[in-house]
């Protein structure tokens, strides 16, 4: 805590106020309100961007003029995913923190940095207007139409980060190195042009926003050398020609060089002194140097200036008038040197709004050519986005998990439609069902930033949000249980999933007692299947869930298949009609190493708890589909059985007489059949 309040200042609540902000930005906009750019004059954000508008100029110390327009972003123009949802599926962070093996590495082969920037948004909030969206598949498609767009994603990399350099020189910051990168990226927008191919209305409107510049690059060319500094401090910036003022004083201090030369020549030619030399440092200037072993035959006019260890530094009155003309052209020189590089500067920023322009032209194009790119190199398909509710998807897979995976990915099927809402999941841990979850989510999440999908053929409807409910963490800082948290979440998508919502829950109820979790489970199912009629992937061991298809209709059970050999488990991670006939726990426990003893223990118990289970199966239904009573009865079903299994749990069978054992059979079987 200390750390944060030493770096963290409190802001008055005023300066998010909604009345007071709008004041500052319809002041800085120089506009009488914000709705002429289509921004509601009461919208709770105004204050946050005044406040955000007001830091960057006091950070600046800068009125920030090229800040010309605002805009607003409603969660009707993107696909909500709220900050569970993006960390779930993993988008450009994985669950431990890492950002290898993410969608975003795998899609990010963009050529400039402001590309990946622009690539991370897309991914993190997909565009919901399907007209932009067609846009941009009729881009990637014309881009791929010829196999990947080699040429331009060359010229794409020698633009750089465009949209960097250009606030910069808006912010008035901007150094020699940024002044040749544009210089490059101007040349290179021509080239741009030429092999953008036809046919796709985005690209066009993209190829609009990058002219020629031909008078700003002129400019360049005439103002920079071709190799700046990185920095104007010490000069050397701009180039021969440009400024007449700047070339005669540069001439004044290259001859200075030629001079000092022929006097050090002259000198030891005068003096007969072989060691004598001209030098200079920012010090003590001019001077001539001799070692002190020739101090005797110094001339009368030198004046002793430095003395060193083993030299004699001295000036004479010729070179200290020189020592005052070539040192005054310096500063002269490097002053308007200077001078001319600041008003090059506010030329440039004069056309920031078209490099501006020009910036996100070339950024979205770096993403599209990327999305061209990445659907060749592995082998994607063009969704189709139409109005119909529900998702299509056939032959897909997971993009990640097969990029990063030596064995073979086997794909799957998705149908979910009007009629055919919820999906109850279930199979063995480890068979696949979080996998087959989560490409489905990052499927309809692709389609709609404009790209191509991992899937042979897909059609998706509609979509407001994506939810996911995958994975158990603690808050440990909060105070939150793993359960508790569960629950918030949970809570979060019953609240707002709404029926284009795609939502993603996994293992709902684990965290509690058996009957709790199951009761708080098939709630759950319930109510997203009638009220919230959302689209719905509900992974499960609680075999009882797959019983709500009898119940609604919009309902459907599908299972990841596995079979055993020989003792051990195959996953087969194919998606098939139906409930899993079982959860291979112990089979997945064994893969893991859990020790035989443990085994062969696990096993027996499993045995015992299933013959229970059958004997329990008519009260075990009317949990769900009794009366009244149903709740008092499962309770008494439930403590019964807890104590036979306590009582059963206390026994060593080897350790007891015949008589024991008849005695102990006698008594759990009254136990057993007594009435709830």
């Amino acid at each position: 805590m200390t750390g944060v309040q030493e770096h963290t200042r409190i802001l008055d609540p005023l300066a998010f106020d909604t009345t007071l902000g709008l004041k500052q930005l319809s002041r800085h906009f120089g506009t009488l309100d914000l709705s002429g750019f289509g921004v509601s004059n009461d919208s709770p954000a105004i204050g946050a961007a005044a406040a955000i508008l007001e830091y960057a100029k006091q950070t600046q110390r800068q009125d920030l003029a090229y800040i010309d327009h605002i805009e607003g972003l409603s969660s009707r123009d993107v696909v909500a995913l709220d900050a569970h949802s993006r960390r779930n599926l993993e988008i450009d962070r994985r669950l431990d923190g890492s950002e290898d093996a993410t969608l975003f590495a795998l899609l990010n082969t963009t050529r400039t940095s402001m590309g990946g920037r622009l690539l991370r948004g897309w991914l993190n909030a997909p565009q919901r207007n399907r007209d932009i969206v067609s846009q941009r598949q009729d881009a990637v498609s014309a881009l791929s139409a010829d196999g990947e767009p080699i040429t331009l994603r060359q010229s794409l990399r020698q633009i750089g980060d465009l949209e960097r350099i250009v606030a910069r020189l808006a912010l008035k910051s901007a150094t020699p190195r940024d002044l040749a990168r544009l210089k490059i990226a101007l040349e290179e927008f021509p080239a741009l042009r030429a092999v953008l191919p036809a046919g796709s209305e985005r690209l066009e409107d993209i190829a609009r926003v990058l002219p020629d510049f031909a008078p700003l690059l002129a400019l360049l060319r005439r103002a920079l050398i071709d190799n700046p500094p990185m920095t104007i401090r010490d000069g050397g910036v701009i180039a021969p020609g440009y400024d007449a003022d700047l070339d005669e004083l540069r001439s004044l201090t290259e001859n200075s060089a030629r001079w000092l030369a022929d006097l050090e020549i002259a000198e030891r030619q005068r003096t007969g002194i072989n060691t004598l030399r001209v030098g200079y440092n920012r010090v003590h200037g001019y001077y001539i140097e001799t070692s002190r072993a020739a101090s005797g035959e110094i001339p009368p006019e030198y004046v002793r200036r430095q003395t060193l260890k083993n030299a004699e530094r001295y000036i004479t009155p010729e070179l200290k008038r020189f020592e005052e003309k070539a040192l005054t052209a310096q500063a002269r020189a490097l002053k308007l040197e200077k001078s001319l590089y600041e008003a090059l500067v506010a030329n440039l920023a004069e056309e920031t709004r078209a490099l501006r322009a020009a910036a996100n032209g070339a950024a979205e194009l770096d993403v599209l050519a990327t999305f061209a790119e990445r659907a060749l190199a592995l082998q994607m398909h063009r969704p189709l986005l139409d109005e119909r509710p529900g998702f299509e998807i056939s032959q897909g897979w997971h993009p990640v998990v097969r990029a990063n995976s030596n064995a073979p990915f086997i794909p799957n099927d998705l149908e979910l439609t009007d009629e055919r809402r919820m999906l109850i999941v279930t199979g063995p841990n480890m068979g696949g069902k979080s996998t087959y979850m989560r490409q489905s989510a990052l499927i309809v999440l692709l389609a709609y930033t404009g790209s191509f999908v991992p899937a042979q053929t897909a059609r998706i409807g509609p979509v407001d949000r994506i939810f996911t409910r995958i994975g158990a963490a603690d808050d440990l800082t909060g105070g939150r249980s793993t359960f508790m948290v569960e629950m918030t979440e949970t809570a979060n998508i019953l609240h707002h999933a709404t029926e284009q919502s795609l939502v993603l829950l996994d293992e709902i109820g684990r965290g509690t007692s058996t009957y709790d979790g199951l009761a708080l489970a098939w709630a759950t199912a319930h109510y997203l299947a009638q009220r919230s009629r959302a689209f719905t992937l509900f992974a499960t061991h609680y075999f009882e869930l797959t019983t709500l298809c009898e119940e609604l209709d919009v309902i459907d059970n599908v299972h990841l298949a596995a079979t055993e050999h020989q003792g051990s488990i195959v996953f087969l991670h194919s998606v098939e009609p139906g409930p899993a006939s079982q959860s291979y726990g112990i089979q997945v426990a064994r893969l893991a190493g859990v020790p035989d003893a443990v085994l062969r223990e696990a096993r027996a118990r499993l045995q015992a708890l299933e013959q229970a289970q059958a004997e329990r199966d008519p009260r075990q239904n009317d949990l769900f589909f009794g009366g009244a009573d149903s709740a008092v009865t499962a309770a008494a079903t439930d403590s019964r059985f807890q104590q036979l299994q306590d009582r059963l749990s206390g026994l060593e069978p080897d350790d007891l007489t015949p008589r024991d054992a008849l005695a102990i059979l006698y008594e759990l079987k009254a136990l057993a059949t007594e009435d709830p």
